[in-house]
């Protein structure tokens, strides 16, 4: 098996050489030999990265047995779960971590001295703090959405239907059109229109919006000449996906 390096710059500005000396140093002190290096200039807000990818299937391949890192940051800066996953997986492998800057070598599976009682240590303390980052981001959420939800603010990604589009599938099924056939008229996924006639039911974001805007309608219809949600003729241009 081979010992690998993975350096990494978020720049095209950037060169790796720092880095690379720092790990031919560190690893001839250890008497080893980088038989292959991983290096790319890409962000690390992504995980999705080709040099990445190659060394993950190396690790997974069992083809390596040590990698060297500048430090862990190199590898993954997406948020502490990813970092810990990576790490234990690595370990999971029989592959040794050797983290140069912040001084900590996260060792294979069996064995024992103070490097490895390190290495828990620092392993737990990312288990922990991945829970924390786990808790907060879904407190933020719950708390946005909430807000968003008592403003009658569509919640989540952009919808592509439109408060009128979304007015005249509730119609259609107020009317006695089922799911299928809405979906079908307007081609739209049915799972669109089930998403829209679940959340005019409870109340929530902008569905709630629409189906007040269908009531204003039926209450109060538009005069002669308006244009509406739908042309003569009962037909409707497709909807956009």
């Amino acid at each position: 098996m081979t010992v690998a390096a993975y350096i990494r710059v978020s720049s095209k500005g950037q060169d790796h050489a720092m880095q690379r000396l720092a790990i031919e140093r560190a690893a001839a002190g250890r008497g080893d030999q980088v038989g292959e290096w991983y290096a790319e200039k890409r962000t690390a807000t992504k995980m999705d990265r080709p040099e990445l990818g190659r060394l993950l299937a190396d690790v997974r391949a069992r083809r390596l047995h040590r990698v060297y890192v500048w430090r862990l940051d190199r590898l993954t800066r997406t948020g502490i779960r990813d970092t810990l996953d990576t790490v234990e997986e690595f370990r999971s492998l029989g592959v040794e971590l050797v983290n140069l800057a912040d001084g900590f070598t996260v060792p294979a599976p069996g064995v024992e001295g103070s490097a490895a009682k390190v290495a828990e240590l620092i392993l737990s303390i990312l288990a922990w703090a991945a829970e924390m980052e786990l808790l907060t981001r879904r407190e933020r959420i719950a708390a946005r959405r909430e807000l968003a939800e008592e403003r009658g603010e569509a919640w989540g990604r952009p919808s592509r239907l439109s408060l009128r589009q979304r007015a005249d599938i509730l119609d259609r099924l107020r009317n006695g059109s089922t799911v299928r056939e809405v979906a079908a008229a307007l081609k739209v996924p049915r799972s669109t229109v089930g998403r829209v006639q679940a959340a005019a039911r409870n109340g929530s974001g902008v569905d709630a919006t629409a189906s007040r805007l269908l009531g204003e309608l039926s209450r109060n219809p538009p005069p002669a000449g308006t244009p509406s949600a739908r042309p003569p003729g009962g037909s409707e241009p497709p909807v956009s996906r």
